[in-house]
């Protein structure tokens, strides 16, 4: 017979004993023998390629549940596997961006303050405007937009409640932006635990849901809150970036390499979401991240009734060229109408500005300095 001690195929597979044992337990890599007196694990020569793919998967950090899919799947499918190791890759890196963003939050926040910070973060202030749209086609609007000092937000609601839910979802964050916790880690942790109250909230919707994507300001930065397809871009010195991860079944496939960005917009599951507001445990966890605010910057916040019917570069024109967020808005929102408005619209822009000094008393509070900025932002042209 052509098979292996348990310590040969170790040696050979590049796995332990002990993982092999643990393997078999879990029906991943089970012997193709084992003696019914003595309990010793022997192996096929055949299993190394199975045994040498679970090892090479377990170096680059795959679960358990997804070694099982791919090593399933290499068999009578090797590009499947293929797509499923570049889908894993594209959500690890995903992830280690987070883990690099909080890194860098935590060094700030462990950092001794310097006046310069300090200065910052009460001479920024934000100029915005909010507006939703049916569209030409739906006879609802689902859709909804928010725009204050502290929170700018966008959802776009489904199901027969689909409005209902959006607005529980921006309701539930006002009051964590609102209080504008002093330590950004805390913010951070307020808007999780906001977002989860008001998933479970949704949950009693009878099957309806939303998408959330929506900005908190505090001092210099902006605390990013993101779960669906609707987003946010960034306009930075000409350059139009956009800072959120669609959370569908097609963008998915796009990370995967199994499907183009021209291929996409016309995907038939294109609009399927796999993280909402719905009720769900496994489906409802947020995008967090922090942002450094600059003057200058230029942030839409907008649904998929914006971005899939008006080309990017004509989203981008109209935010470099038009100054007012109030006629900026109106522009992209008409700019929708002209393509056929085939779904409800939501537009939020928002412009970071530096907040004119007005000369503060002698012991004056930073609150009482903050909210001279806010009077001071308010009296300026156009407003906020």
């Amino acid at each position: 017979m052509d098979r292996l001690t348990i310590g040969a195929f170790a040696r050979a597979s590049r796995l332990t004993a002990k993982a092999l044992r643990r393997y078999d337990e879990l029906g991943l890599l089970p012997p193709a023998h084992v003696d019914p007196y003595t309990g010793y694990r022997y192996y096929e020569r055949s299993q190394l390629e199975r045994a040498r793919l679970v090892a090479w998967l377990r170096r680059i950090g795959m679960p358990i549940v997804g070694i099982h899919e791919i090593c399933d799947l290499h068999e009578p499918d090797p590009a499947a596997a293929a797509r499923a190791v570049r889908a894993h890759w594209a959500r690890v890196e995903a992830e280690t961006a987070a883990r690099r963003d909080l890194a860098h939050f935590l060094a700030d926040q462990l950092s001794p303050p310097s006046g310069k910070e300090t200065d910052a973060m009460t001479s920024l202030g934000i100029r915005y405007a909010a507006r939703t749209d049916r569209g030409i086609v739906r006879t609802a609007n689902n859709d909804l937009a928010h725009a204050d000092s502290r929170l700018l937000a966008v959802a776009d609601g489904f199901g027969d409640l689909g409005a209902s839910a959006g607005a529980a979802a921006i309701e539930a964050l006002k009051e964590p932006a609102g209080s504008a916790p002093p330590r950004a880690g805390d913010l951070l942790n307020a808007l999780e635990d906001a977002v989860a109250r008001a998933n479970s909230a949704i949950g009693a919707l009878d099957g309806s849901g939303t998408t959330l994507t929506a900005l908190v300001r505090t001092g210099s930065r902006l605390a990013l809150v993101h779960i669906g397809d609707t987003r946010v871009q960034l306009l930075r010195d000409g350059l139009l970036s956009r800072i959120t991860h669609d959370h569908t079944v097609v963008q998915s496939m796009i990370d995967a390499g199994s499907l183009t960005v021209e291929e996409a917009a016309s995907h038939p599951q294109r609009t399927l979401l796999l993280k909402a507001l719905d009720g769900g445990e496994h489906t409802s966890r947020p995008d967090l991240r922090l942002y450094e605010a600059r003057p200058g910057d230029r942030y839409l916040l907008c649904s998929d009734g914006l971005f899939t019917a008006v080309a990017e570069e004509r989203i981008h024109h109209t935010l470099a060229t038009v100054a007012d967020p109030d006629e900026t808005v109106n522009a992209l929102i008409a700019l929708a109408h002209d393509a056929g408005g085939p779904d409800n619209i939501a537009c939020v822009v928002a412009d970071v500005v530096r907040v004119p000094e007005t000369g503060g008393a002698a012991g004056e509070t930073e609150a009482g300095a903050r909210a001279r900025a806010a009077k001071a932002l308010d009296a300026a042209p156009g407003g906020r």
